[in-house]
């Protein structure tokens, strides 16, 4: 019987217990709120109020349109049909190439045989995959750095020439000055980011118009594939241009696409139709093809071009 009457008791207890909590809901409250602090306090558990608190103050960066330079030119009169931002220093990715192929021309003899080095097998990204200790004619590296724009048979051409690809970008600085450049800078041959290395489109311009009067570099840059033969070996490589426009667009014969994260992507086209010749220059430029298109039938119908700039 104590047992029993001890059991009574002891439920007893705990439904006054229950009782009393459930009629003070201060006390049920507090508890609530007691856990919230603690667990709010750093246990790793996020609570719907601090989490909504952090999205209405996050800060949003307000992002610019970055600067597209372009600059159409009429080359049967020597008119400048249209210009934005033609006058600013802009990286000029793989156009840089242009100059390397005149230093190439104007000091290369296009027979030679080259020795891949291991550094320019080493170039990245866009290549043709060579390798140390094949040998190329010099005109199939030149060929392949214009169609393709490869780095590695850019580089190898450079050390060919100079000895190294310090001592050829010296070569294209002295040659810029020459043509009197003077909004222009390489740092290196193929046209990789680097501080200092800069260009305009104006002066973009007047480079490729300078080598287009080169018969060999007009003629390479019309091709849309070359095939790149090794000396005295049976393999041989394909460079396929990376220029959308030819054979796509009537009348185009080149020139250079180029393309980094720092410079965009850029263009350099010359059409020839009846009796114009339009040379146009792209920089930084969010969609190249539409909008040389764009501009160069534009003018090519004679009619008023209708383009949205920023």
């Amino acid at each position: 019987m104590r047992a029993i009457r001890a059991t009574y008791a002891v439920v007893a207890v705990i439904l006054t217990i229950l009782c009393l909590a459930a009629g003070n809901p201060v006390l049920a409250q507090d508890k609530d709120n007691s856990d919230s602090k603690r667990l709010s306090r750093g246990h790793g558990i996020k609570t719907g109020k601090a989490k909504l608190h952090r999205v209405y103050k996050r800060k949003f960066r307000i992002v610019t349109p970055p600067t597209e330079a372009i600059l159409l030119k009429d080359l049967t009169t020597g008119r400048i049909v249209f210009e934005q931002h033609a006058n600013e220093q802009m990286p000029p990715a793989s156009l840089t190439k242009i100059m390397s192929a005149i230093v190439i021309l104007s000091e290369g003899n296009l027979d030679d045989s080259v020795v891949i080095s291991s550094h320019a097998a080493a170039a990245l990204p866009t290549k043709m995959y060579l390798k140390r200790g094949q040998i190329f004619p010099l005109r199939g590296l030149l060929e392949a750095m214009l169609i393709r724009s490869a780095n590695d048979a850019c580089l190898a051409a450079a050390e060919h020439i100079a000895g190294t690809e310090e001592a050829f970008v010296v070569k294209m600085n002295a040659k810029a000055t020459e043509l009197g450049l003077t909004q222009t800078q390489f740092r290196n041959a193929c046209g990789f980011n680097m501080a200092q290395h800069y260009s305009t489109a104006e002066e973009l311009a007047k480079l490729t118009e300078y080598a287009m009067g080169y018969d060999t570099f007009s003629a390479i840059v019309k091709e849309p594939k070359a095939v790149l033969r090794q000396v005295n070996r049976p393999k041989a490589f394909v460079a396929r241009t990376t220029n959308r426009l030819l054979g796509v667009m009537e009348g185009v014969v080149g020139v250079k696409t180029g393309y980094t994260k720092a410079a965009g992507r850029c263009l350099i086209t010359v059409v020839r139709r009846g009796d114009k010749e339009l040379l146009l220059v792209l920089l930084n430029s969010r969609q190249r093809w539409s909008t040389a298109q764009t501009l160069l039938e534009g003018e090519l119908r004679d009619a008023p071009t209708i383009l949205n700039t920023y």
